[in-house]
């Protein structure tokens, strides 16, 4: 029988480590050991799967084999510029191609399971890197992890894909990687962009030609608490997805919608952000047969 879960994991995928910047792992260790604490890895049903690095057949599915050139090089070079890398957003780091490339691989590895049926739903905790595009850096993300999944489920015979984003930045690379591929409809909410990083996501970005109405955008306005939050995902997500007919639902559920992360201006709760959580479950079971992969992403207020 198929396990409930598999939750890929590896102490390796720390490595993923900017220095003194906000994207700091701590935030995945500490995850993963209130998960150990509560019982959660411990449950009927729970797997726990050693990621392998994501090869340059995968990451090329979706990111330009310069751009991996460079992210190899420029840690050997102190001069280095160029492709988004060596900024305060994506300072370099000793060994930032095998750190990227693992926790692209944990997430293709979490979809693989998922989609030859050896579990319902799956997670990359260290996962979520939305804002990497195809020849730069961007967002502390330097590789896109949940692109590279999503082009090997398409690979893997997949037709329709959703990709549901609520961390509090838009979800551009994912979207802008997808853009014209009607196979995959990409939803983000987020803070409007009119206030916040990166600044896209904006109503009228829809989808390009041959996609059009398969990129959905909804910003929300700072101060935006749960109430508010929910009417707007309520009033936009559980019918765009039921329309759409996905076999696999894709997630990026970054944390930093929460009220006290310094980096942004919404105003969740963990309860607020647990009931989006709860309804995309449901959405999955409804409409995919269960299937689900959940990627990490942005959250610094509970550091």
């Amino acid at each position: 029988m198929a396990d409930d879960t598999v939750v890929v994991w590896d102490e390796a995928l720390l490595t993923y480590d900017m220095g003194d910047h906000p994207l700091d792992p701590v935030r995945v260790e500490l995850t993963m050991a209130l998960a150990r604490e509560l019982g959660v890895l411990d449950r009927p049903g729970v797997r726990l799967v050693k990621p392998e690095p994501a090869d340059d057949a995968l990451l090329t599915r979706v990111h330009d084999p310069a751009y991996l050139d460079a992210v190899r090089a420029a840690p050997r070079d102190p001069l280095f510029a160029g492709f988004g890398l060596g900024t305060s957003d994506n300072p370099v780091f000793d060994g930032m191609h095998e750190a990227s490339a693992l926790i692209a691989g944990a997430t293709v590895a979490a979809a693989e399971a998922v989609w030859r049926g050896e579990a319902r739903r799956a997670v990359n905790v260290a996962g979520g890197l939305h804002h990497a595009m195809p020849a730069r850096a961007a967002g502390f993300c330097v590789y896109n992890d949940p692109a590279v999944a999503i082009a090997r489920l398409l690979d893997l015979g997949a037709q329709r894909i959703a990709y549901v984003d609520v961390d509090v930045h838009h979800g551009d690379g994912v979207q802008e990687i997808f853009y014209r591929d009607p196979r995959v409809l990409t939803i983000s909410l987020h803070e409007t962009p009119l206030a916040l990083f990166p600044g896209t996501g904006f109503p009228d970005e829809t989808g390009g030609p041959g996609a059009e109405g398969t990129a959905v955008n909804v910003p929300l306005p700072p101060g935006v608490g749960d109430a508010g939050w929910q009417r707007a995902f309520h009033a936009v997500v559980p019918s765009v997805l039921r329309a759409f007919r996905p076999q696999v639902l894709v997630t990026q559920c970054g944390a930093d919608g929460h009220r006290s992360d310094p980096l942004a201006d919404l105003r969740l709760s963990v309860d607020g952000q647990r009931a989006t959580y709860r309804t995309l479950r449901a959405l999955a079971d409804e409409l995919c047969d269960g299937r689900w992969i959940a990627t990490g992403g942005g959250g610094y207020a509970l550091v």
